[in-house]
């Protein structure tokens, strides 16, 4: 790929956990030059530091391909499949993270109580969170993170919020059901106006 944008072009980083790195490079590099072949974004993997460089491929690379590359490689960083965090490409999905942390401190028995409530039996409330709001939900160590669209993603993070708060399954699930009539209802809308 040609040298980017000169010395006054934009430059992304993305730090890395040392386990994923190799997630973000791929068999044979083939991960990364997709990354750059779709965004037109050169990335750089400092595999020693577990540091990214994002920079424009060439003068005409778009910013938002940029901070498109940079979503990519945070969602696989934080655990999402590479095919998974493609999605992002897509000109109406974002990346959403909840900070478990900022929720419950740095207990390690409320986190993992909290990931367990979040993850369910087997994996089924995640599955089921999955399903109701469209989004791939990825439970981390320390964080939840969400693929969707805005208002998907977003009562994704909601429902998320509610169980870390205690609140029941059955509650959250019913109050998941409101939200997505209410979304599909405008997207009908939406749909019917054009």
């Amino acid at each position: 790929m040609p040298q980017g944008g000169g010395p006054g072009a934009p430059r992304l980083y993305v730090r890395v956990p040392p386990e994923r790195i190799g997630t973000i490079i791929g068999e044979k590099g083939r991960v990364k030059r997709e990354i750059m072949e779709k965004t037109g974004a050169r990335v750089t993997v400092d595999t020693e530091n577990g540091m990214v460089l994002i920079e424009p491929g060439s003068g005409d690379t778009p910013p938002i391909m940029l901070m498109k590359a940079a979503d990519i490689v945070r969602a696989i960083a934080l655990g999402f499949a590479p095919e998974k965090a493609f999605r992002l490409l897509d000109e109406d999905q974002i990346l959403v993270v909840v900070d478990l942390k900022q929720h419950v401190g740095d207990s390690q028995n409320h986190l993992k109580r909290v990931k367990a409530r979040i993850i369910g039996e087997k994996g089924r409330a995640r599955r089921t969170l999955e399903e109701m709001t469209g989004t791939d939900i990825v439970v981390g160590d320390y964080h939840v993170a969400i693929i969707g669209d805005y208002e998907r993603a977003m009562a994704a993070k909601q429902a998320i919020e509610m169980l870390v708060e205690g609140r029941m399954h059955s509650t959250v699930y019913r109050h998941l059901e409101r939200v997505m009539r209410e979304i599909k209802r405008r997207e009908r809308f939406q749909l019917w106006e054009t």
